[in-house]
């Protein structure tokens, strides 16, 4: 039986894995640490539980649809609600709005809080809705770099309608010219940081992310986030994946330009071909440092990262949801401060995830676990560690006006994670969430290929390839990969 290696146990790496088991191939998934997930993991402060990483699920068809091609129910093993609320946002003026996963809902919210007319709304939506409808098929279902990708019928379609994209604007022009009302513009710049990405440099097709959240909804899984990496991993099991935990790659193989295994432990496995779930940086810089580098790839500009706190909070705030958002005064310049200075604000955008709200268990009767997170420039050398007692009190201020009361003595568990411990924790080079950010309007064109180029039998998936990062996409990449390698 032909023999696949993959290196790294991600989100993608999972379903890759499974995918090339329902395919033929016996494979075999080495891990650096001792769980399985990357960043999509969970763990426990006390009487608390928190999702370590991503913690926003949409999109659940792609989970789903691994179990059905194996064969199985999806709700036999991954149980999942969708949300009513998708979020609820907070402005220092006072505004508040809450964002209903129905539309028409949120569309009338919207002219309520912000006096946007509907229609005009819809009209928005629409176009998020075409913009996506046209480019799917290029940039997130098949690989980018192969010509016959272009020759599909969608593709040429949607390159027919290039100007309806609106790459050579940005995010922030766009909604502000089809939006114009300021608290509506800043609450859909957000969706840049969904790819890490700064709303006034990343191109206005970026639009079409906000469609995917309105469109397919938010949801929670009935175990939290780190049951997505779990339910998979069984499966993986269950299909015959045969996993290898704390056995970091030391090397891939390759001989006549072809990728014949990897190096672990100072043993060699050999395999029919690889793929690498690994950042894309570290990859070539640690396991082929002898092979060519791509150079013009590997030196694009990193995604944004992250300072997330994870507090138990001793008491219950009605006022919150599961996801929470409490914006800054000057996005602007929380923008300029991530992508330009590399530093934090001290009025930063606050994002607070608290899933004991869908999921009791997950914190003591009348607590809440916090997830806090605050987007940050990548790793280039900060001191994380003062830096984060620094936002640490900024965020806390920001939270006690918003919520009308101090919540320093609530906070009963602590721990912070900072971009250099997230680089360590899950080889994402320099801490970036997301790989490459998508601030060039050619972004996605020069995300590394989900294959080599100069080596056969070598592919890659996960958030730092094509198509990007994020759970739905980590997902498509895997499929993007598999149908790319042949039957054995």
């Amino acid at each position: 039986m032909a023999k696949a290696v993959i290196i790294g146990a991600g989100i993608g790496g999972l379903a890759t894995a499974i995918r090339l088991a329902h395919k033929g191939y016996a494979v075999e998934v080495f891990e650096a640490n001792t769980y399985v997930g990357g960043k999509l993991t969970t763990f426990t402060l006390g009487a608390y539980r928190f999702d370590a990483g991503p913690s926003l699920f949409t999109m659940p068809h792609f989970v789903d649809a691994l179990f059905e091609l194996c064969g199985e129910k999806s709700q036999d093993h991954f149980k999942y609600l969708r949300k009513e609320i998708a979020c609820n946002y907070f402005w220092e003026d006072g505004k508040r709005l809450t964002a209903y996963g129905d539309t028409d809902r949120f569309v009338k919210e919207v002219e309520t809080v912000f006096g946007v007319p509907a229609p005009k709304l819809l009209r928005y939506l629409e176009r998020a809705k075409k913009k996506f409808d046209r480019t799917k098929t290029l940039f997130l279902e098949h690989s980018l770099h192969k010509w016959q990708t272009f020759l599909r019928k969608e593709t040429i379609i949607g390159i027919a309608n290039y100007f309806s994209f609106e790459i050579d604007t940005s995010l922030n022009r766009v909604n502000r010219k089809q939006l114009s009302e300021p608290h509506l513009v800043q609450f859909y710049n957000r969706f840049a940081t969904y790819n890490g990405s700064n709303p006034y440099q990343t191109p206005g097709m970026m639009t079409l992310v906000q469609h995917l959240e309105q469109h397919y909804g938010t949801y929670i899984p009935q175990k939290g986030m780190g049951d997505i990496s779990d339910s998979l991993y069984q499966l993986a099991k269950r299909m015959g994946v045969v996993f290898h935990l704390e056995h970091p790659v030391e090397k891939i193989l390759v001989e006549n330009k072809k990728a014949k295994g990897i190096i672990t432990k100072g043993e060699q496995h050999l395999a029919d071909l690889v793929v690498s779930n690994m950042d894309v940086v570290p990859t070539y810089r640690k396991l082929l440092p002898n092979q060519k580098q791509p150079e013009k790839i590997l030196a694009q500009e990193r995604s944004s990262s992250a300072v997330i706190f994870y507090w138990g909070i001793k008491k219950s705030f009605p006022q919150l949801d599961l996801h929470n958002i409490f914006f800054s005064k000057d996005y602007k310049a929380e923008f300029d401060a991530i992508f330009k200075d590399k530093i934090v604000v001290n009025d930063p955008t606050v994002y607070v995830n608290i899933t004991s709200k869908d999921i009791v268990a997950d914190a003591p009767k009348g607590c809440e676990n916090w997830f806090v997170m605050i987007n940050a420039p990548h790793d280039s050398g900060q001191d994380w560690e003062a830096l984060a007692q620094e936002l640490r009190r900024w965020v806390i201020a920001k939270l006690n006006t918003a919520l009308g009361e101090d919540i320093t003595s609530l906070i009963e568990e602590e721990w912070i994670m900072t971009p250099n411990i997230i680089e360590q924790r899950t080889q994402s080079y320099l801490g970036a969430l997301y790989g490459a950010s998508s601030n060039n309007k050619m972004a996605a064109f020069l995300r590394h290929p989900n294959f080599s180029k100069a080596i056969a039998n070598l592919y890659f998936c996960g958030g730092s390839v094509h198509p990007g990062g994020g759970i739905p996409l980590c997902l498509l990449s895997a499929k993007i990969v598999t149908e790319l390698i042949p039957k054995p």
